[in-house]
């Protein structure tokens, strides 16, 4: 054998017996409670919360409060027995388009994640 072949056996040798090394296990198992546990002890926020839900929930309540201002805006400015029921059909319609924006949103972010 030459010495290339036998230090690479050697390598190859040394590395098996790394990966079946349990402290390596134990140190990654450590590091994952520790890292929760820090993860724990941070303070709840109230914007922190709102930005961990997902965008096909946020994405319509934005819609939704811009659906209301058009159902108090829009029978104001057009005096019309329809004017309700039209602010009424840009709400729901709004709220539609939120979902559809927040789900393409929420797809967009998980095709991110898995490219990483």
């Amino acid at each position: 054998m030459s010495n290339q072949e036998q230090e690479r056996l050697r390598r190859l040798r040394e590395k098996q017996i790394a990966d079946r090394d349990p402290s390596v296990k134990q140190r990654n198992i450590q590091r994952g409670i520790t890292n929760k546990a820090r993860r724990m002890r941070k303070p709840f926020k109230l914007s922190g919360a709102w930005k961990d839900l997902p965008h096909v929930i946020r994405t319509p309540l934005y819609a939704l409060i811009l659906g209301i201002a058009v159902i108090f805006i829009l029978p104001g400015l057009w005096a019309s027995p329809l004017a309700i029921w039209v602010a009424i059909l840009v709400a729901v319609i709004l709220i539609v388009f939120g979902l559809v924006l927040g789900s393409s949103l929420d797809w967009r972010d998980s095709i991110k994640n898995q490219m990483k």
